[in-house]
């Protein structure tokens, strides 16, 4: 009787011991850190390690040399990094062109884009946004001789922009007497524009300062000067991923009032002479 007894409460420790063992992995397997987060912060407590999607061929915003990425995006996907408890050498930059910023946050390729990325219904259809962090506007770039003085004399003109981008959209839809013509990447738009092929890029109106800004450019082409849109840019995430969203906006929010936006921009686009653009945090999405 004495061994039934023993047996039995012996079998109750043990199914105890084994209730608990797994109530500490799920636990764990929340987030990592025990905060049960999930999403880029819990992935960010848990592996200390991002994966930023950015551009790799535009001057002042995002440059790949070598192994190197430099420009204003990559500095603020630094902020948005350590905002998140992740150092530098956790990240990893994956290049991104305008057609494949989506997929390739949808299927988990990235983490975040950081990559002149505007803000706009089709796309919080797919994915979500923090920011905006910067508001530019699509302008023209052309040969310093050329006539074109804005959208509006672009009529029978070669216009190139990136396949995918809103710039390219916008040709398509609002002047559709201009030749447009689509690459995958602004740097193909501008080598073409350096051997007159084409009579004008067309994109956001930083991105243009950039490349006209660049030495084997000097004194060749010119920004038309002439802003004929809105392009709020954004930092794209998992579309369900609401309190990643908040927590950037958060970031953004602190980094503007603690001098390192303004740093992160005269680090970089700031050298062009430019000066720094405030970040009104007032008009940082709402991430619902």
């Amino acid at each position: 009787m004495r061994i039934t007894r023993l047996a039995a409460v012996f079998g109750a420790m043990t199914m105890a011991l084994t209730v608990a063992a797994c109530g500490g992995d799920d636990s764990g397997s929340s987030g990592g850190s025990g905060s049960g987060a999930s999403g880029i912060v819990g992935k960010a407590e848990k592996d200390k390690k991002l994966t930023i999607g950015v551009k790799a061929d535009q001057p002042g915003l995002g440059l790949q040399t070598g192994s190197t990425y430099t420009g204003f995006d990559i500095e603020i996907g630094k902020l948005i990094a350590k905002g998140l408890g992740v150092e530098e050498s956790g990240i990893t930059w994956k290049t991104t062109v305008s057609a494949n910023r989506e997929p390739y946050i949808q299927q988990g390729q990235v983490d975040i884009v950081v990559a002149t990325y505007t803000i706009n219904d089709e796309r919080k259809q797919k994915v979500n946004f923090g920011g905006p962090y910067y508001i530019a506007g699509q302008d023209l770039l052309v040969p310093t001789a050329s006539t074109i003085t804005g959208p509006d004399a672009l009529a029978g003109k070669k216009v190139c922009s990136v396949s995918g981008s809103t710039p390219a959209k916008r040709i398509q839809t609002d002047y559709k007497s201009a030749q447009l013509q689509q690459f995958d990447s602004y740097s193909k738009c501008v080598t073409a524009l350096a051997g007159g092929q084409v009579d004008a890029v067309t994109t956001d109106d930083i991105i243009l300062a950039g490349y006209a800004a660049q030495e084997q450019y000097a004194g060749k082409f010119k920004v038309v000067g002439k802003p004929f849109s809105t392009e709020p840019y954004g930092i794209g995430l998992k579309k369900d991923d609401t309190a990643g969203c908040n927590k950037i906006n958060d970031i953004l929010k602190a980094a503007a009032a603690d001098g390192s936006y303004k740093k992160a921009w005269d680090d970089t686009l700031g050298k062009s002479g430019k000066a720094a653009a405030d970040l009104d945090v007032s008009k940082l999405t709402n991430c619902s």
